[in-house]
């Protein structure tokens, strides 16, 4: 199965309110190994020393310190195109969560804004 389709079944298996997600990814053939490490470093895919997993990658629906969805889909796309194989699994997944932002001084406008985009 194609990395890309795999990821879009995990992310429509999320529910609607998913916050953060680590993802275990695995290639098949140890020769692309260099080769699919080049194309992930786009998404700071994390790699395991020792592990039966290649690479941790940390995927953020809207907000936090990991690559956006978007981002993640474009890269496994690549690593489709190029031929490289491989498998996935969901380490974690969180949901319900908001971020924190300073509001102080800000217009009631932003607060209205930043509220509505949030859904909180």
């Amino acid at each position: 199965m194609a990395l890309t389709v795999r990821f879009e079944e995990v992310v429509a298996s999320l529910p609607e309110d998913w916050t953060d997600l680590e993802l275990d990814l695995r290639i098949g053939d140890r020769g692309r190994y260099v080769d699919a490490a080049v194309i992930l470093a786009q998404i700071n895919a994390q790699p395991y020393s020792r592990a039966d997993w290649d690479w941790r990658i940390n995927v953020a629906k809207g907000f936090g310190h990991a690559a956006a969805a978007e981002t993640v889909r474009g890269v496994l796309r690549r690593l489709d195109r190029e031929g490289i194989e491989g498998e996935m699994r969901i380490r974690d997944a969180r949901e319900g969560r908001a971020e924190v932002v300073q509001m102080w001084g800000r217009p009631e406008s932003v607060r209205r804004e930043f509220r509505q985009r949030r859904n909180l």
